[in-house]
């Protein structure tokens, strides 16, 4: 018999009516002889709802409260689901990611799952019922609540599938699949049938809404296809799988846009070692994921550095910084605000030449300055302004023809043109 670990979004189980939609796809799931385990997320905008009525009262609460907070959200989905399943006469019990046994770190409102004890799961399962669980949400070993992050309940899908051995987990949500760039932004972008674990992981992180990149961690490390559909489609979707030869033809596959970003810059450091470990362990010790670093030598044997972070970490990024520049003895600290980052994404990039020029005399031709670059081997990301985000995306995903059904070959300018083209973008 085998198993099947279906996860729907906060957008999938809005109302009471599309909650027994969704209950009515899984009955037949079910009823076709498989095991299911349904993992849910809040309703519509419950948790935006949740961290509004948290602010009221305290603007600044602990991050266990807030847990406490957020996770009830999902509370309420699951035992809908489960009472819409038994008015189809179908056995379906709901738990908590606690009573499932998720184990997580103490990183309140940023847990990362440790392990899962598929016990109780497993019980269920052989009893004939479908368990329907809270994502986004854990327990640590001394009993604390705790929530993995925006995006979580994806996470909690994919490692479920990983620890059940499942032969599928499907992620259902209000897109028909992976576009190449977010059709809301670029109404042409297309939807792809297949994207590797890497291309997926790097639009995750880069902006794209539609996977959490814990998830496709999750889904690589454990060798788990994720199937991105729509909830209430039969479309295929989107295969989030492993590389094959014919991935490496288009040099991009698709682009993404991140707003919101806060740039940091700490100048006149003391330049000897020693210093960068300061800083990246007291913004490790605060939890915070940093991008686009960038390190240069300045007078007076100093050096300047500056890295960006989501405005939501800003708050805490002060006074981690103040106390690193306390305990060094010298610098400054600044932040800027109001940036976003464009990116393009391809395996094919390892054997294509000429992407990067390519996107730069896009963002050239339509008139958007770049701040910082950052690459990889399957990825180029541009730090802009906010506000020129929405041309920026438009422009690369135009340049790299991913409107199309053919991927156009990489641009023909001379490097020296596409050297002075980019360099009008850049400012250098």
């Amino acid at each position: 018999m085998g198993l099947s670990v279906l996860k729907f979004g906060g957008t999938s189980v809005a109302t009471p009516e599309l909650i027994t939609a969704v209950a009515a796809r899984v009955a037949a799931v079910h009823r076709s002889g498989r095991r299911v385990v349904v993992v849910v997320s809040a309703m519509g905008h419950t948790t935006d709802e949740l961290v509004r009525l948290g602010d009221a009262v305290n603007p600044t609460p602990p991050r266990r409260e807030v847990d406490m907070l957020l996770s009830s959200g999902e509370q309420v989905s699951i035992a809908l689901l489960a009472m819409a399943l038994h008015s189809l006469n179908v056995p379906a019990v709901s738990h908590t990611g606690p009573q499932i046994g998720i184990q997580t770190t103490e990183s309140h409102t940023r847990a990362r799952i440790r392990s899962i004890d598929t016990t109780r799961l497993l019980r269920e399962l052989d009893a004939g019922q479908v368990v329907v669980v809270a994502g986004f949400q854990g327990v640590t070993d001394d009993g604390q609540i705790t929530t993995l992050g925006r995006g979580g309940s994806d996470t909690t899908a994919v490692a479920l599938a990983a620890a059940l051995a499942a032969d599928s987990c499907e992620i259902f949500t209000d897109v028909d699949g992976v576009y190449t760039a977010d059709p809301r932004l670029v109404p042409e972008a297309r939807k792809l049938d297949r994207i590797t674990y890497d291309e997926m992981l790097e639009l995750a992180v880069l902006g794209a809404g539609v996977m959490h990149s814990r998830a496709v961690q999750f889904g690589q490390r454990y060798r788990v296809s994720i199937h991105v559909r729509h909830s209430r489609k039969s479309d295929a979707g989107t295969l989030i799988t492993e590389e094959n030869p014919d991935m490496e033809n288009a040099s991009v596959v698709g682009c993404a846009l991140k707003e919101n970003l806060g740039r940091v810059s700490l100048r006149d450091l003391p330049n000897k070692p020693g210093v960068d470990a300061a800083v990246f362990v007291a913004l490790s010790q605060a939890d915070i994921n940093v991008d686009d670093i960038i390190q240069n030598e300045a007078s007076n044997n100093g050096m300047n550095m500056s890295f960006t972070v989501e405005h939501r970490d800003l708050a805490d990024i002060k006074p981690a910084m103040e106390r690193v520049l306390a305990e060094l003895g010298r610098g400054e600290l600044s932040i800027d605000v109001g940036l976003s980052r464009v990116s393009v994404v391809g395996l094919g990039m390892r054997s294509h030449t000429g992407v990067a020029a390519k996107m730069f005399v896009a963002l050239a031709d339509a008139g958007i300055n770049i701040f910082n670059i950052t690459t990889s081997e399957i990825k180029i990301s541009c730090i802009i302004n906010r506000n020129e985000g929405e041309r920026a995306i438009k422009a690369v995903h135009s340049a790299f023809g991913l409107a199309g059904g053919q991927q156009p070959s990489v641009d023909t300018l001379t490097p020296v043109a596409a050297t002075r083209r980019a360099a009008a973008s850049t400012g250098g």
